[in-house]
Formats: structure tokens, sequence, C-alpha cells
């Protein structure tokens, strides 16, 4: 079970509302879709409205069904889920969003935070530690592990330290979309249109990405992106 510390999101507070809690599941297999159904479900005062397996379907039900709460997998076929929690930010920002996903919270959850999240957990924790996750938003609280949280909090407290993944950590969170999907196996045209980029800036977050891992070539780079994303546990297309 995962031991949760909450952050107090600056200048929010309780939802004070009896209300059941609305959640739109988001995520690109169906097995988990409903477990995590199943789950909320059977949670007093909270119910699942409708789910989707693509940024585009995810957005459509956000506007129809206006949810209390997104619950969001980074890794979806037609969008980075990064990205979709920006736009669920910009258009609903009264839509609190809660991030399930398989990569580590080391490598994503701060990034996630800054996009508009209001919380991250990983797959290897039980569908109910998601149930927590939505009452901690839905209070206002920025819902992380308690060894996530620690480590912003350091951070903020004595500045950033080298250490396992500091380089990883430098990438932007468009050079870690690329640098992520080309591990994932996909090509630089896919890329370019799952990421509604051109061509040339897809390749400019290619060099970045492969000069701030410091690798001389893109086919190091491209081993190491095989390498790291089989051990996040998403190693291909899906």
């Amino acid at each position: 079970m995962m031991h949760s510390e909450t952050l107090l999101r600056e200048g929010s507070g309780s939802s004070g509302s009896s209300d059941r809690i609305r959640v739109v599941v988001v995520d690109d297999h169906p097995a988990i879709r409903e477990a995590l159904t199943d789950t909320i479900n059977s949670a007093m005062g909270m119910e699942v409205v409708g789910q989707a397996s693509t940024a585009a379907e995810a957005f459509r039900l956000i506007e129809k069904e206006r949810p209390t709460v997104a619950v969001v997998d980074i890794s979806l076929e037609d969008a980075h889920g990064l990205d979709l929690v920006q736009n669920i930010r910009a258009q609903f920002p009264e839509v609190q969003i809660v991030i399930f996903s398989m990569y580590d919270e080391s490598v994503y959850a701060e990034r996630a935070i800054r996009a508009g999240a209001s919380g991250y957990l990983m797959k290897s924790e039980p569908t109910q530690s998601v149930v927590e996750a939505i009452r901690a938003v839905v209070r206002g609280e920025v819902y992380l592990s308690r060894r996530m949280a620690s480590r912003i909090l350091s951070k903020v407290a004595m500045g950033r330290a080298p250490g396992p993944g500091f380089a990883i950590d430098e990438l932007t969170d468009r050079e870690m979309a690329v640098f992520q999907m080309l591990g994932q196996g996909y090509t630089i045209d896919e890329i370019t249109e799952r990421l509604n980029l051109s061509r040339k800036t897809v390749e400019t977050y290619r060099r970045r990405a492969k000069e701030k891992l410091g690798f001389d070539s893109v086919a190091e780079l491209l081993q190491f992106a095989v390498q790291w994303t089989h051990a996040q546990g998403r190693g291909s297309k899906l």
C-alpha cells in the first residue's frame, strides 16, 4: 500500500460540496479503464461518468460531462498525456487531474504537476490508491507518494543535487516526450503526427536530447531510449 503525502495547493481549500464526485477515466487499455471504473464506482460518494481511450475522446467527454476529476494515463494513442493535461487545464480549469501511469514518478511526477495535474501515482500501486488521490485533489491538495513529495520539498529547500536520472531531469517536457516515443519504437514521422509538430521541430528535440544525455550519435540515443523505456515497463507501442 502506498504511503501517501499530500501537499496543499497554494490558494486552495476544501471543496465543501456534498455532491457526488464525477470522474472520467482516460487510458488506452480497456482492462485498466474497467478496473479503475469498478474501483471508483464502488467508493462512497463518487462515480465514473465516462471512459476514453484517446486524448480526442477525452477532451470531447470532458466538455460534455464537466467532471470533477479526470484520471489520465501519460501514454495515449493520439497524444502525449502531458499535452492533454495542459489542454484540460487551459479549457476546463475547474477539472482536477490525477495521472495514473506506468512511468516512474521520479521522471514524470514533477512534470505532471507543472503541466497542471493535481496528483500522480504509478500503476504498480493498488487501484484503491486512485480513490485516495481523487479525494485528496478534490480537497484542494496535491497527491504524491511520500518519497516524491520529500524529493520535491528537498529540491525546493536545498536546490537540485546530481544523482541517478539527473540528465533525464534536464530534458524539457517536449524533449522528454520525443525521447520516450523513440524508445517505444515510433518513427520521426509518427512522432510528428502524434505531437502535431513539424519534422524539423521533432528532429531538433531529438538533437537536444542527444546532447543533454551526452551521446555522440542518434544511434546511441535510440539504443538508450529503448533500454530506458523497457526499464520503465512500457517498451513497445500500445
